[in-house]
């Protein structure tokens, strides 16, 4: 995709192209390919047509029913904010008395177009040329373009007295190779410059790598880890007056109509040791991202059996969102010898495999367990007082 390209998309005959494409999408490429042609769609419009038709299809998980009018990168689209998650931080924003904002960085535009759905004046900010006019394009195509602008340019240059909040994504991979950056140095805009936003603007939030050094995190700064439906998909710091606990871990579902749930704590207290226990919570990533184990131990009256690794134990089932729940039926030094033969007295032929603390890996496992049988349970690899230990057992379930 290149900006011509962008340009003839986006008149009525790559709207027609379009349209065209998402209708035989689904199917083999080269099929869809000739059926354009066929149609009379030139070659190199009918490539971009399909290229975008199958990127709004992925980006339908991501972003719902709006990924059908949207213009996107396959880079693009793999590090863009979660329509959800960015709904829930432009309702943040808002109730905090944001009502200007400077998205340095905004790639697509989905954090800037969820902020301006709330009624918040974008100004983004975007290096690359074409990621540039695909989010001004996006605001058009959504119907915003009079609450979110976009100009092709330096970030670091933007003069951030214009607006009284900024939010930033800083990229973290490398251009051409799309390969991810570990080090914050590196990013664009540079770590330094993105700390330093926090000083110059009262109201900040930076996106950031869910696997962020704790190390890194600004004094005074918000820390928080959202997860959705299970899966930790980013974290961010809200900075200045934006910061109200010092960690927190949120959750959202996939229904929209369920509403988050949060935890919050300092993220520096350690839980109670103990044996294991009747029942095993598996802890949500974002809980345990966020370093809050030890208050939601005091949430469910847990324990851990071993002080490195965020399991929790009970002796009682709780219902939690922040955790998943198994009953222990056996608890064992891990041997596979004992383990495979364990299995096959039980008639065990379907296992799913939890690990935290071992270095095993859970398909060779299962390859060398050798199972047959119709009965199913949980197997939980872990360490209780430093050893390597395996944990048989059955999912709690939601209601019993």
């Amino acid at each position: 995709m290149d900006l011509d390209q962008l340009a003839a998309l986006r008149t009525p005959e790559g709207a027609a192209a379009l349209d065209a494409a998402a209708r035989v999408a689904d199917g083999d490429p080269l099929a869809a390919a000739s059926a354009l042609r066929a149609a009379g769609v030139p070659a190199g419009l009918a490539a971009a047509a399909l290229t975008q038709a199958a990127l709004r299809r992925r980006a339908v998980a991501k972003f719902g029913p709006v990924a059908a009018g949207m213009f996107l990168t396959r880079a693009g689209l793999e590090q863009a904010t979660r329509g959800a998650v960015a709904a829930r931080r432009a309702e943040r924003l808002r109730a905090a008395g944001v009502r200007t904002l400077a998205d340095l960085g905004c790639g697509l535009g989905a954090d800037a177009l969820a902020t301006a759905r709330a009624g918040i004046r974008v100004y983004g900010v975007e290096a690359d040329p074409l990621t540039a006019a695909m989010a001004a394009a996006n605001a058009e195509a959504a119907g915003l373009a009079d609450l979110f602008t976009v100009e092709c340019g330096d970030a670091t240059a933007f003069d951030v007295s214009r607006v009284d909040a900024v939010f930033c994504d800083p990229a973290r991979r490398a251009t051409g190779t799309g390969r991810r950056i570990f080090d914050p140095s590196a990013y664009s805009p540079p770590w330094d410059f993105v700390t330093a936003l926090a000083e110059r603007v009262p109201r900040t939030v930076v996106k950031v790598a869910p696997g962020i050094d704790h190390g890194l995190i600004p004094a005074g700064a918000e820390a928080e880890w959202v997860s959705v439906a299970g899966d930790l998909v980013e974290a961010a710091l809200w900075c200045g007056r934006l910061a109200e606990v010092p960690r927190r871990a949120t959750i959202l579902r996939d229904d929209p109509a369920v509403p988050a749930v949060r935890l919050v704590g300092s993220g520096d207290r350690e839980a109670s040791v103990g044996p294991v226990r009747r029942f095993l919570h598996d802890p949500d990533a974002a809980v345990v991202r966020a370093h809050l184990v030890a208050e939601l131990a005091d949430e469910l009256d847990a324990t851990l059996a071993d002080p490195a690794i965020a399991y929790l134990y009970t002796d009682a089932p709780r219902r939690s969102p922040f955790t998943r729940c198994l009953e222990i039926t056996d608890v064992l030094p891990f041997s596979l010898k004992r383990l495979r033969a364990l299995l096959r007295e039980r008639g065990v032929g379907r296992v799913e495999i939890l690990k935290r603390g071992s270095a095993l890996t859970p398909e060779q496992l299962r390859r060398d367990l050798r199972l047959s049988g119709d009965a199913a349970t949980s197997l939980v690899l872990t360490r209780v007082a430093g050893q390597p230990t395996v944990l048989l057992c059955q999912p709690v379930p939601a209601r019993r």
